[in-house]
């Protein structure tokens, strides 16, 4: 029977948007490759003492001192966060990825817009996707307001290597001398202590010192690319140090690729003599973070990754991740899935003394795609906190065998292997 032509037009149709959609995935791949091997080593231990300034030096960053107190889930993040606001006296700077309706999301706009109301300047920069789901009337009392809301990135369909990069950066800044950063964003499943599948683990930090200079800083790149105009003149950086933990930040710039991100990432691998700890909801490897942590492994090196589990907010994700999961288990790598609810702490530990904090997973979005908001501090009381709370978050997860990992069924594997070949966009 032939077709009708309404019925061929259709078929037509439906087989352009099919190769319309392979065309723009494998545009997508080809810009999310890694496109070389980083093999980065380090004659300088974490360690040692110069550890700091053989880092600052290589990623081009100064050195600060400052003071970093970890913030665990919602129940102490969002009170910490929004008293900070309330006290705000002349200037508020929040750069967010996800910024929702809800309860949490209506606390953030009532005391922004009350903030404005005293006279305090505020900014946003919300990330253009992530922050879609805003409702109309929230964008429009913000600035109604007086709150200044610029949209980093804005959905283009015809730009599609831009529209992949988004600020996935978590920055609060409240009158130059105190800042929170980290993985929580403004949005309900962030509620709670972690005590269920609807409230989601992580950590933020609250942080004084030189740091939050460079993360003021941070928010006014974003600010300016989102449209924000001028830059303000920031507050002289203290003549004394303010803190003792001794600490580089640094952010990405989303258009040319999160290099420096990933070369701290690489470096901090690289000083490791000892330990190293990987707190992260999405863990995939690329060559060039494969290659050091096997080196570091060849070392004698203990590795621990902690990730998310079967609760997840990324199944296709999850499944790239665990694909590599039994080339590392064999290599003696340790692996935990948390069980309980998502898990999306970033923190990595060296030694027991180097930590690298902040926005960024530990895979090639953050690392070569998204902006993001890196810390790295040498403090043995930062680490130890949290080595402690990898230990508390460990005992509250599945640990990985490699010959049970092996046994998986037929089908696992192959969904493993499939969403691998995305797992340098995702």
């Amino acid at each position: 029977m032939r077709l009708r032509r309404w019925e061929r037009t259709r078929v037509r149709g439906w087989r352009l948007w099919v190769l319309v959609a392979i065309g723009i995935t494998a545009t997508l791949l080809l810009i999310a490759q890694d496109q070389d091997t980083l093999q980065v080593q380090s004659p300088v231990a974490a360690t040692e003492h110069r550890f700091t300034e053989y880092v600052a030096s290589l990623v081009g960053a100064p050195v600060d001192h400052s003071e970093y107190t970890p913030l665990r889930n919602g129940d102490e993040v969002f009170p910490a966060m929004l008293d900070a606001i309330r006290q705000a006296r002349t200037r508020i700077s929040l750069e967010s990825y996800i910024y929702q309706d809800g309860v949490v999301g209506d606390r953030f706009t009532h005391e922004l817009m009350a903030a404005a109301a005293r006279g305090v300047t505020v900014r946003m920069v919300l990330d253009a996707f992530g922050s879609s789901t805003l409702s109309r009337e929230s964008r429009r009392r913000l600035p109604a307001a007086g709150v200044a809301l610029k949209w980093f990135n804005p959905l283009r369909p015809w730009t599609v290597e831009e529209t992949n990069y988004r600020t996935h950066a978590k920055i609060l800044v409240v009158d130059g001398t105190v800042a929170f950063t980290g993985g929580v964003d403004i949005a309900d499943h962030w509620l709670g202590r972690a005590e269920a599948p609807a409230n989601w683990r992580d950590t933020q930090f609250k942080v004084t010192g030189g740091a939050v200079r460079a993360l003021e800083a941070a928010f006014f790149a974003n600010w300016l690319e989102s449209g924000g105009g001028s830059m303000p003149v920031l507050d002289p950086a203290a003549d004394e140090p303010p803190g003792h933990a001794r600490s580089v930040v640094i952010w990405s710039n989303p258009t040319a690729g999160a290099s420096n991100v990933k070369l701290l990432y690489l470096l901090s691998i690289a000083g490791a003599r000892q330990s190293i700890d990987i707190q992260s909801p999405y863990v995939i490897l690329d060559e060039s973070t494969r290659w050091s942590l096997d080196r570091a492994r060849e070392r004698g090196v203990r590795i621990r990754i902690l990730t998310e589990g079967d609760m997840t907010d990324a199944r296709p994700v999850k499944y790239a991740s665990r694909n590599d999961y039994q080339g590392l288990l064999d290599g003696g790598f340790e692996i935990y899935e948390f069980t309980p609810t998502m898990m999306h702490v970033k923190a990595m530990t060296v030694d027991g003394v180097w930590s690298v904090i902040g926005s960024a997973n530990f895979d090639n979005r953050s690392f070569e795609l998204n902006d993001e908001l890196t810390v790295a501090v040498f403090d043995r009381k930062l680490a130890a906190q949290l080595i402690a709370d990898f230990d508390a978050d460990a005992a509250r997860s599945k640990k990985l065998d490699a010959d049970s990992w092996r046994r998986r069924s037929i089908l696992q594997k192959s969904r493993e292997y499939f969403w691998s070949f995305f797992g340098e966009i995702f």
